[in-house]
C-alpha cells in the first residue's frame, strides 16, 4: 500500500509547491484532480495536451520530489439531463483520460452520473424508493436508457486511451452509491469499471465499509481515506437523509470528518486489513472535507494518524504456521 491525497484540498498553492510539500510528510503519491466537480486548480487536462511542455515539466517535478501518481480523478456527471452540462463533464473526463494515459497512469476516478427521469429533464433525479412504482420505471430508463450505453461506449474509448481502471465512487445522488449498484454497471459493462471505496459516504448511509469491502473484492481500484462522524441525537430525530447545509456543525445527522475524528483507530484497522485480505495492495488517499480543520492541518492529522495504520509490506511466509 502507498498513502497518497487528492489534490483539490490544496488549490492555494501551485502544483510544485504541493509535491514538495507532500513529498516532506512522506507521503508517497498524488491523486490529481483533473476537472469535474473538484476543479482544475493543478491540471487543466486540455491545456496539459494542446502544451505537451508541460506533462513533461510534471514528470519532471514528480522524478524531483520522488513522488508518483496514484490516479488522475475528474468526477463530473457525463450523464447530466442538461445536454451542455453533460457534454463538458463528457469532454473533461476524455481529457483527463489522455493526460493519464500519457502520464503513465492507468485509473481514473470519477462518479457514475446520474440522467433525469425522461429526455426533457432539466435536473437529475436520484431514485432511492421502489414505490411508488413510477419511480422503478424511472430507475430501469435511467439505467438501460442512459447510463449503461453511455458507459459502454465509454470503456470502449477509455481501452483506446490507454486506461485499464474506471473507479466509481460510490456517492450517494448518483446511480452508482453501493456496492450493489456498482456491481450491476461492472457486470453490464465489464471490468474496466470498479470500486473507488470512500468509506465516508457508506457510514451515512448505515454500510459497514468492512463488509462492503468484503463485497467488492477483486473490484477495488481505488481508495479515498475520509471519515465520517455520525450525530446519534440528530438521527435519531430525522435520520441519515440530511439535506442541510455542511456548515450547520452542530444541527446535521453526519458530518465528513479527517479520519480519526469520526472512527476511531481500531476501525480504521479492520477497513485496511481487510482492503489487504482482499487483495487491494494501492493507494490510500486523503481527501480532506472536514469543516472544522484547515486544509493543513487535517491534512496533516491524517497523514499522521494513516502511517500507523497502513500495511506497507507483504506479509510474507506464515513461518509460526
Amino acid at each position: 500500500m502507498n498513502l497518497s491525497v487528492m489534490s483539490p484540498v490544496l488549490a492555494g498553492m501551485s502544483l510544485d509547491e504541493v509535491l514538495k510539500y507532500l513529498s516532506g510528510l512522506g507521503v508517497d503519491s498524488l491523486e490529481l484532480g483533473a476537472g469535474g466537480y473538484p476543479g482544475k486548480a493543478h491540471m487543466d487536462a486540455q491545456d496539459y495536451l494542446d502544451h505537451p511542455e508541460k506533462i513533461d515539466a510534471l514528470k519532471a517535478s514528480l522524478e524531483k520530489y520522488n513522488m508518483k501518481l496514484s490516479a488522475i480523478a475528474c468526477h463530473g456527471n457525463p450523464v447530466h439531463p442538461n445536454k451542455s452540462e453533460a457534454q463538458r463533464y463528457h469532454d473533461e473526463f476524455v481529457a483527463a483520460m489522455k493526460v493519464a494515459a500519457k502520464l503513465g497512469v492507468d485509473t481514473i476516478i470519477g462518479f457514475s452520473g446520474c440522467p433525469g427521469d425522461c429526455e426533457q429533464s432539466k435536473n437529475p433525479n436520484w431514485v432511492t424508493c421502489a414505490w411508488p412504482p413510477e419511480y422503478l420505471e424511472t430507475l430501469e430508463w435511467q439505467w438501460n436508457e442512459v447510463l449503461i450505453p453511455y458507459w459502454k461506449k465509454t470503456a470502449a474509448l477509455a481501452k483506446e486511451i490507454g486506461i485499464k481502471k474506471i473507479a466509481f465512487e460510490m456517492h450517494p445522488g448518483f446511480c452508482v452509491y453501493n456496492p450493489r449498484t456498482l456491481l450491476r454497471l461492472r457486470e453490464a459493462v465489464g471490468d474496466i469499471i470498479g470500486a473507488n471505496v470512500d468509506p465516508s459516504h457508506l457510514f451515512w448511509q448505515g454500510m459497514d465499509p468492512v463488509e462492503a469491502i468484503k463485497s467488492l473484492k477483486g473490484a477495488i481500484y481505488h481508495f479515498h481515506a475520509k471519515d465520517t462522524r455520525i450525530d446519534s441525537a440528530n438521527t435519531a430525530v430525522n435520520g441519515v437523509l440530511d439535506t442541510g447545509s455542511y456548515g450547520d456543525i452542530l444541527g446535521r445527522s453526519w458530518l465528513f470528518r479527517t479520519v480519526g475524528y469520526g472512527h476511531d483507530a481500531h476501525v480504521w484497522n479492520d477497513i485496511i486489513s481487510t482492503l489487504k485480505a482482499v487483495g487491494y495492495d494501492g493507494a490510500i488517499s486523503i481527501e480532506h472535507e472536514d469543516a472544522l480543520m484547515s486544509p493543513k492541518e487535517g491534512l496533516e492529522k491524517a497523514i499522521s494518524f494513516l502511517k500507523n495504520v497502513l500495511i506497507y509490506e507483504n506479509a510474507g511466509e506464515m513461518w509460526w504456521a
